[in-house]
């Protein structure tokens, strides 16, 4: 088990908020799976976790360092500008 957590490398705030954006555009149509498959657009769970990153940018307002902190700044404007384009595509 220990071989397989190390195998996934270390946990950081910023490995972290990657992974959801990285998901986050997976199901905006915008970045393959890890199946390298491309996924049907699925606005909903885009939404939920633009809104978890959100949420982690309020609640550790003031704990980040600077790069973490732009890092999710940046994250989080690119995420809404391919949402609503998103939804702009999937809405005619």
């Amino acid at each position: 088990m220990a071989e397989q957590e190390h195998a996934l490398g270390p946990v950081d705030f910023s490995t972290h908020v990657l992974s959801l954006a990285s998901t986050a555009l997976i199901a905006l149509g915008k970045m393959p799976g890890p199946d390298g498959e491309a996924h049907p657009v699925d606005l909903e769970t885009a939404r939920h976790l633009i809104d978890v990153l959100s949420m982690l940018e309020h609640k550790t307002k003031g704990n980040l360092d600077e790069a973490e902190r732009k890092l999710l700044a940046s994250l989080i404007y690119d995420l809404r500008v391919a949402y609503v384009d998103a939804q702009k595509a999937k809405h005619g």
